[in-house]
């Protein structure tokens, strides 16, 4: 293939410091540049740059310093939801006015129009970099299936082995007060296929914890893990996430738990919020920040500019070691005007709105990290031996980051997918170098 689309090695790559090793030099502040080198669509290994050594053979970008990272994760979407705003009228202000707006609009969603958003919605994440989508589907019948589910399967199906799709039941936890239904309900998501997760609604307005136990249990039952909309308001005695922190250590939770949204913990005195944040970090749970929609639903009334952000203390939870996501949940819907299933928007946002440090060395690993979603091991990205899935941002640098990345580059698997490479990163290839000491390279693994 033409060196354009399938380089075979990546020169003077800037690549984010949580990707990096520990022992990585520095050049001035930043980490060294790195040369990334690919073999059949795998990462070959990854050194620091020698400015002396000679280009090595096959087809070489130099990148002089341009920003590298790995495919992107977006933890919590709604594709059946997306794309329906333009055809509602007024929709009132916060949270519950889009859910009302939103039951209102599916009463006229066929298999066909969820399809046809949904997909195009796939596009636009895929032309993005996304390798790893998640979305919820709301599920408000507890003996018949949602008309996305199957919809949602089949994309799945359709679009493997370039986008990995997962979908999560989104039940709201009432249907859950029975535990013989929460079993049903879990029973029917398990036997829908795989990359299907247990989810539910939890808020103030239909707070039960026993049904919150239900869900639980009827998920360790059936082996599933559980992906949830939590304390998703700034009600200060909102417990769904603590509950959920407790029930996990009582039940022995043998799978792993996503809790998205968490806005309450914003709005709560400092030690019952941190006390929280502590027991969640003794859990197998990943938080899941969704900055876009969250500014625009919570302290909304009509008229008034908002006094508080809702977004949650993603601070205080990298701090506790707890992991943390940013995703872009809902676009054009009722939900959220705006959005266009690139993750960085919902990072350049959670920028502004948390006061986030080191965008690109640090907060892009919130974009990145696909093993945050299921339990295991930690398992960078990037690594010998993996595919290389990668986005070469264009005109970004270090320290605006993450401004100026709509020009990127998408690799997939080593070759170029979405963007064009610039024709200055061509170089002549020569004979290969030897390698770095601090290179890390598949052959050294085996």
């Amino acid at each position: 293939m033409h060196a354009s689309n399938a380089p075979d090695h990546l020169l003077r790559a800037r690549l984010p410091r949580w990707l990096l090793p520990r022992q990585w030099p520095a050049q001035g502040s930043q980490p060294a540049l790195a040369d990334v080198h690919l073999v059949q669509g795998r990462v070959e290994s990854i050194a620091p740059h020698r400015p002396a050594q000679a280009a090595p053979a096959g087809a070489t970008w130099d990148l002089a310093g341009a920003l590298v990272l790995p495919g992107l994760v977006d933890a919590h979407t709604h594709l059946d939801k997306a794309f329906t705003l333009p055809r509602m009228g007024t929709v009132k202000p916060g949270l519950l006015g889009a859910i009302e707006a939103m039951m209102v609009d599916r009463q006229g969603w066929t298999e066909a129009d969820i399809r046809a958003r949904a997909s195009r919605a796939l596009q636009w994440a895929y032309e993005a970099g996304t390798v790893h989508l998640r979305t919820h589907c709301d599920w408000w019948e507890p003996d018949a299936q949602p008309l996305a589910w199957n919809v949602l399967r089949s994309l799945a199906h359709e679009w493997a082995g370039r986008l990995l799709l997962e979908r999560v039941a989104l039940i709201p936890l009432h249907l859950y007060t029975e535990r013989t239904t929460a079993m049903r309900l879990a029973a029917t998501v398990a036997d829908s296929g795989p990359g299907a997760l247990l989810g539910g609604f939890v808020h103030s307005t239909n707070w039960d914890p026993q049904a919150l136990r239900h869900l639980f249990e009827a998920a360790q039952h059936h082996g599933l893990n559980v992906d949830l909309h939590v304390d998703e308001e700034l009600h200060p005695g909102a417990q769904g996430l603590a509950t959920t922190a407790a029930l996990l250590q009582e039940l022995r939770f043998e799978g792993h738990v996503v809790c998205g949204h968490t806005c309450a913990l914003a709005a709560q005195d400092e030690a019952t919020a941190l006390a929280t944040l502590d027991a969640v970090a003794r859990c197998p749970i990943t938080l899941v920040t969704l900055p876009i929609t969250n500014l625009l639903l919570q302290d909304a009334t009509t008229g008034r500019t908002p006094r508080q952000r809702g977004i949650t203390l993603v601070k205080e939870a990298r701090a506790r070691g707890i992991p943390v996501l940013v995703a872009s949940d809902n676009i054009q819907d009722p939900f959220c005007p705006v959005g266009s299933l690139d993750p960085l928007e919902a990072l350049a946002t959670g920028v502004l709105a948390a006061q986030l440090d080191a965008p690109f060395d640090r907060w892009s690993e919130a974009l990145c990290r696909s093993d945050w979603l299921r339990r295991g091991p930690d398992a960078l990205p990037l690594q010998p031996g993996m595919p290389a899935d990668l986005i070469v941002f264009q005109q970004a640098d270090g320290w605006g980051f993450p401004s100026r990345t709509q020009q990127r580059v998408v690799l997939r698997q080593g070759r170029v997918t979405s963007g064009h490479a610039s024709a200055a990163w061509h170089v002549a290839g020569a004979a290969p170098a030897p390698s770095s000491s601090i290179a890390v390279s598949a052959r050294s693994l085996a």
